[in-house]
């Protein structure tokens, strides 16, 4: 499939058939993904990829603030992806400074940059997924026992699509681009 097309026809998918997913096929998902650019090519971004069921029904259940459809869409996924990053790199010089006045800001690019990436590459190979926003950052970490200095950048749901959502409207060109 072309780029254009791919990103065009993805979609979020929310609903997922039971079959697990060889790791093979997710190590081929974030082999592609790992070049999905960085700061100054710090390639801060790392994936942890939840199979236990018992874990996964805890993040789900602990993590997602209450939100009960998170909860739902990451039961039912057989995987949930936790695209984690390094703090501290993306944005800063060699002394700790901060390299532009975005700050800090550039790690949460980064993140996304790589999660579309990542999601990108696991259409490709026949896989649906989910960017999700709303989750304790803290709880989530402490499930997973993250080491410190670790974020999470979104929980990924993964697996094999059980539903073909119809696009959502999207804004014309004109209202998104302007030439000065």
């Amino acid at each position: 499939m072309d780029t254009v097309s791919n990103i065009k026809i993805r979609r979020s998918i929310r609903k997922y058939k039971e079959d697990a997913i060889p790791h093979s096929l997710i190590e081929e998902v974030v082999e592609t993904a790992r070049f999905a650019p960085s700061w100054k090519n710090t390639q801060i971004v790392r994936y942890v990829c939840v199979e236990d069921p018992v874990l996964k029904q805890q993040i789900a259940d602990y993590c997602t603030m209450g939100f009960a459809h998170n909860e739902d869409i990451i039961s039912r996924a057989p995987s949930l992806m936790v695209l984690t990053y390094i703090s501290g790199r993306s944005g800063y010089e060699r002394d700790g400074s901060f390299s532009t006045t975005r700050g800090d800001a550039w790690e949460s690019f980064d993140a996304g940059i790589a999660a579309e990436a990542f999601c990108l590459a696991a259409y490709e190979k026949g896989l649906g997924t989910c960017i999700l926003g709303i989750y304790d950052e803290k709880k989530t970490a402490a499930f997973l026992e993250l080491p410190e200095g670790v974020r999470i950048g979104a929980l990924i749901p993964i697996g094999y699509p059980a539903e073909e959502p119809a696009a959502p409207k999207r804004k014309d060109v004109d209202m998104l681009l302007a030439f000065r």
